[in-house]
């Protein structure tokens, strides 16, 4: 039952006992089994009612489901027999013994032999044991309080002792704003609507005398909730109970019987809604991303309630609520280091950073300009002054607008969800959008005389299938324009005052825009022409922005009121009340205060000179920054995507770039690619040298036409950096901080191609083992920290290795110089997970580490089990087979759900919080092997050793597309075997590894680049793995040899040989190879090779500051030569097989 449902059975329960129907809600409490009434358990068990009480207890648990529910029913049978012995009624004694406490025999027949002694005794208290038994009700009391405490501690109640709070007669509350809502949609509403049923929606008649009746006049944007009571009387002439014309979602709730748009994600810094639906005050606690299907409240997935609940020792961040987390940052989190000044050289209006790449920031002036700029190179990469494309196709009134006065300032500019497109609004009429392209070249697409006046905000959105864009100016309308053509769509009319800002939404099906007017008035659309269906003020009462957290279910307001006064909000989306007001902020605030929020956990503003930032769930001003001086009394600002930077306008029409650690490191790394591109770059100018086709990736090799220079850069790969904190799963990692640039300088550089036969050309290091017994390393991780390596046998038993600070090892990362200790806890049990009935070396073993590294998540055919990582312990246990778990990967937006890939083809979809499968995905036909999800996508692949790869939503689950991975020249097809898939750093494109090749996909799952082998490294692929940094890809193969690609072009730099990490000693060459390879967190030429004899082996290039396939540099000059003729041939990608 989906979590709706379960909602509307707490509203009936709570009616059902104002209205003290006292059987039925115990009767609903115990058949739905949501709910265990505690206060109804101790009356019937003082009451002696123990058929009642065996009833109600079977709506939670069965005898057999655990230990704790059989000593439960042990202990109230037992009451129930010496309660029967007491009264001499040895005939119901016996009765209770053969029916009730013979099922107990098989578990503990010696207890079952001493229970039937009892009944040849005048009296059981001649049992020594039961000796101070008192009377009946006595030892009811005594056995209530055992109950309570079993109760208490079995995991099936969990969750289900303590009613959920909300506030009374909520049901009534739901039904008068549904009420309120139909009669705001009567074409002929009355003051005094007469409501004769719930039956059918409510409307009013026609006015006999043909007048149409006024209208309901907007109620205040909070309602008084009614009283507990009676609903509205039937047929009465009376007003609604005084529920708001709507608030909080009513624009939502009706648009579910409305035929709703497509679906699609949420494009614009909007509010999650003022408006709730009257269906559940959950509607707006859900993500920012919309479902796929529409109605989807009630959910009609595949969803299955899970009998063992979870037992949690202690909680971790993984497993938090998911409305409002707890605070797990600090201070340090917040970019407060000024990293860069870059010059605009006028007065910057507006600022947005890319939604993928996060160095990239587009501004626009007050004379019309707008250019974009990469931060760490300080480059300005695309720059274009205003000019009207057709001055003849305009309107009379902005020839003569323009005429009168040619100035015109950018008023706001952004870009789409995907960053392909940009969009412009200009002081006077003009909407411009340009296409963008990676390598940062601009083309003016479309521009479009929007509004009468000035064009004050603008935003994307997808109503459609297509791309609109949503525009509002000083002529006081809201308009919708298809961003393709051009064409307008919808036209919003009801503002008294110029329109100031305007944020599309969506939730689940249900699409709509918030605008606020300089007036103060917010008013709510949805897609079509009926009007706003939403009017009240905005604190401040003129201009007002709106903006959610990352991930939609906080809602805050920033505005400033003519007198100066700013108010920074956070709403309250149940209610649509304030939730919170945030202080701080000067007496009399100088121009707007802007602000942006980040990580869902701070707020920033502009105000007095600064930067005053807040945590969320504290009013006081957390800290402040000036950034080095220069700011302007209300700074404009804006936060990457990630939050390791913040942008901020300057009083000398620049721009400063705040970094928190993260973003010093993202720069400083881009910062020296850009070096050595810069160095490399004479070598690129040549006739023959073909311009790199730029992806997000990198670059490839192009086939057709000479470089051309371009003022603007046309050759630029730029850096695709994604820096999510995501869980590490598996092979599929996703690092914080290493981003993607283009090498193409470094290419030319002239690297020999390396084949590393020997220990003396690279440093490795077998990690040390006191067990004797060989397994084979199924699953190998580092540790987010960089300090410890993880690994997985294919004994079930985990084995983990830590290195320490000392004068070798400063720094305490891991490293092959200096031997790390096999650690374990004082306590001295290992980490082994639960194997099952069949043999855990066939098993497929699977692993999840949490981000802080306090817990993994692993399995080895049995029971997924839950670890702390300081002591071993086993924290939970769930999912046991069949089918058994064979893939793990967290959710990118929401850690307590986790996508587990089965035995039987099938992805459950799994909440741990609330112990459930929310859906079930299945398409494959062999068991799944590899998950990988993609934030910026919103999409999780899949892939199985079926070959297959599939695409599913993460909004409603539906499968989006899936692929048969193609067999290379010469190898038998269809495929079958284990396919592991990996997201890049750029969340974009997909390695995806197959024992007969190595594939670069992009977003659509098409084939972009293949490699299989041959020539120098023929054997098949055991293992593939990007690095950090997303600039390599090391592949493992079954013949023990270690090749080093290039990601963007898959080609050949650098094979190591087994010979040159494994010792001759330990094994004849080519019978030991690589299971499975880690890549370091933040080390790009560090990796880990665990083997299918057991060891684990930490290899790197022997010089610290060298690169695999850069060859250092010799006392000669010259650089060794390769020992391998097979690396001089070409070992360069294949384009994708057809």
């Amino acid at each position: 039952m989906s979590s709706l449902s379960r909602e509307l059975v707490f509203l009936i329960l709570q009616f059902l006992d104002e209205e003290k129907f006292k059987e039925a809600v115990h009767k609903l409490e115990q058949e739905s089994g949501f709910y265990f009434n505690m206060k109804h358990f101790e009356d019937l068990v003082q009451g002696g009612e123990w058929d009642e009480v065996e009833r109600y207890l079977g709506g939670f648990t069965k005898v057999e489901d655990n230990r704790y529910s059989m000593k439960i029913f042990f202990e109230i049978r037992k009451q129930k027999y010496l309660e029967a012995l007491d009264r001499h009624d040895r005939a119901k004694a016996v009765e209770i013994l053969v029916k009730d406490l013979k099922v107990f025999a098989s578990f503990n027949e010696e207890l079952f032999k001493e229970i039937t002694q009892l009944l040849t005794l005048e009296n059981f208290r001649q049992n020594e044991q039961l000796s101070k038994y008192g009377d009946t009700k006595s030892a009811r009391n005594i056995m209530l309080m055992e109950l309570k405490k079993l109760i208490e501690a079995n995991p099936l109640f969990r969750d289900k002792l303590t009613f959920p709070p909300f506030k009374a007669s909520r049901l009534r509350t739901l039904i008068n704003q549904s009420l309120n809502w139909q009669h705001q949609l009567c074409k002929n509403p009355r003051p005094n609507p007469d409501i004769k049923t719930l039956f059918t929606d409510h409307s009013c008649a026609a006015p006999t005398n043909g007048a149409r009746a006024p209208p309901p006049t907007n109620g205040p944007l909070v309602a008084a909730i009614p009283k507990p009571g009676a609903f509205p009387p039937m047929g009465a002439h009376s007003p609604f109970q005084p529920v708001v014309s709507p608030p909080a979602g009513a624009i939502a709730g009706w648009m579910t019987n409305a035929n709703p748009p497509l679906p699609h994600a949420a494009v614009a810094q909007a509010p999650p809604g003022l408006v709730q639906p009257p269906s559940t005050a959950a509607f707006l606690k859900h993500p920012r991303t919309p479902t796929s299907a529409p109605g989807m409240d009630y959910q009609t997935a595949d969803s299955e309630h899970l009998i063992k609940r979870m037992r949690m020792g202690q909680s971790e961040e993984v497993f938090s609520g998911s409305s409002h987390p707890p605070n797990i940052y600090s201070q340090d989190d917040i970019p407060k280091t000024v990293v860069r000044t870059l010059s605009q050289g006028s007065n910057v209006m507006s600022l947005d950073f890319h939604p993928m790449h996060q160095t990239i920031i587009l501004v626009g002036t007050n004379v019309g300009d707008i250019g974009i700029w990469e931060v760490a190179s300080r480059e300005r990469i695309a720059h274009r002054t205003f000019k009207v494309r057709e001055i003849g196709t305009c309107s009379l009134t902005l020839q003569a607008t323009l005429m009168k006065d040619a100035s015109i300032s950018v008023n706001r500019c952004l870009w789409s969800p995907d960053g392909s497109i940009l969009g412009v609004a200009f002081s006077k009429h003009i909407v411009q959008t340009y296409a963008f392209s990676l390598n940062g070249e601009l083309r003016q697409q479309m521009e479009i005389d929007a509004h009468v006046g000035g064009v004050n905000d603008i935003a994307f959105s997808h109503p459609t299938k297509s791309l609109s864009i949503i525009t509002c100016g000083d002529d006081k309308t809201i308009k919708v324009w298809d961003a393709t053509t051009g064409q307008m769509q919808y036209t919003f009319e009801g503002h008294e005052t110029p329109v100031y800002s305007v944020c599309p939404h969506s939730k689940e099906s249900i699409q709509f825009i918030f605008s606020t007017a300089i007036d103060g008035k917010i008013k709510a659309w949805l897609y079509d022409c009926l009007g706003s269906r939403v009017d009240y003020d905005a604190p401040g009462h003129w201009c007002t922005t709106m903006a959610y957290s990352a991930d939609g279910t906080r809602l805050f307001s920033c505005g400033t009121s003519k007198d100066g006064d700013s108010h920074l909000v956070e709403w309250n989306e149940t209610e649509g009340a304030i939730k919170r007001t945030y202080a701080g902020f000067r007496k009399r605030s100088l121009g707007v205060v802007q602000f942006d929020t980040t990580r869902n956990r701070f707020l920033a503003a502009g105000d007095e000179f600064m930067i005053k930032f807040w945590d969320m769930d504290n009013t006081s001003v957390l800290t402040t920054t000036d950034a080095d001086g220069g700011l302007p009394a209300s700074p404009r600002l804006r936060f990457n995507r990630e939050g390791s930077l913040l942008a901020v306008t300057t009083s000398d029409n620049g721009i400063k770039i705040l970094a928190n650690a993260d973003g010093q490191r993202l720069v400083r790394m881009l910062e020296s690619r850009a070096f050595e591109n810069s160095r490399g770059a004479p070598q690129q100018i040549n006739a023959n040298i073909k311009p790199p086709i730029v992806n997000a990736l990198g670059t490839v090799s192009n086939v057709s036409s000479p470089i051309a220079a371009t003022p603007e850069r046309a050759d630029r790969a730029l850096p695709a950096v994604s820096m999510s904190n995501l869980a590490v799963m598996d092979n599929n990692r996703i690092v914080e901080i290493k981003p993607k640039i283009s090498e193409d300088a470094e290419k030319m550089k002239g690297w020999k191609l390396a084949d590393i036969v020997d220990s003396a050309h690279l440093r490795t290091l077998r990690l040390p083992d006191t067990v004797t017994n060989s397994t084979k390393v199924v699953r190998l991780l580092y540790t987010n920290s960089g300090l410890a390596i993880l690994a997985l046998g294919s004994n079930a038993v985990h084995k983990l290795w830590k290195w320490t600070r000392n004068e070798r090892n400063p720094s305490g990362k891991s490293t092959a110089s200096v031997a790390p200790q096999l650690w374990q806890p004082s306590n001295g049990i290992l980490m082994t997970n639960e194997t099952g009935d069949g043999n855990p070396e066939e098993a497929t073993a699977c692993i999840a580490l949490s981000k802080n590294d306090s817990y993994v998540m692993s399995a080895s055919g049995g029971k997924v089990s839950l670890f702390n990582m300081m002591t071993f312990k086993v924290m939970t246990t769930f999912m046991p087979p069949p089918p058994a778990a064979t893939f793990l990967a967290f959710h990118p937006q929401d850690n307590n759900i986790i996508a587990i890939g089965m035995e039987d083809t099938t992805i459950q979809i799994y909440n741990v919080r609330v112990d459930e499968v929310k859906t079930k995905l299945k398409g494959h036909q062999k068991k799944i092997t590899g998950l990988a999800f993609s934030q910026s996508l919103n999409v999780l692949v899949s892939s199985g050793a079926d070959a297959q790869l599939c695409m599913w939503s993460i909004d409603g689950w539906e499968k989006k597309k899936s692929r048969f991975i193609q067999a290379p020249p010469a190898r038998a097809s269809p495929l079958v075997g284990d396919t592991k898939v990996q997201f890049h750093n750029d969340q974009t494109h997909l390695l995806v590894v197959h024992e007969s090749q190595l594939g670069i996909y992009d977003s659509k799952l098409d084939c972009l680049r293949s490699w299989s082998p041959r020539d120098a490294l023929p054997a098949p692929i055991s293992t593939a793995v990007y690095s950090c940094d997303g600039l390599l890809v090391y592949a493992g193969f079954v013949d023990g040899a270690v090749g080093v690609f290039e990601s963007d072009s898959l080609r050949l730099r650098c094979r190591i040989a087994s010979t040159a990490y494994i010792s001759p000693s330990i094994a004849s060459p080519g019978s030991v190879h690589p299971m499975v390879i880690a890549s370091h967190p933040s080390e790009p030429n560090q990796i880990a090779l665990g083997m299918n004899d057991g060891a684990v082996h930490v290899v790197e290039p022997s010089d610290p500051d060298s690169k695999w396939g850069v060859a250092p540099p010799q006392e000669n000059g010259a650089l060794p030569s390769s020992s391998n003729p097979a690396l001089n041939n070409s070992q360069a990608s294949e384009p994708p097989p057809r």
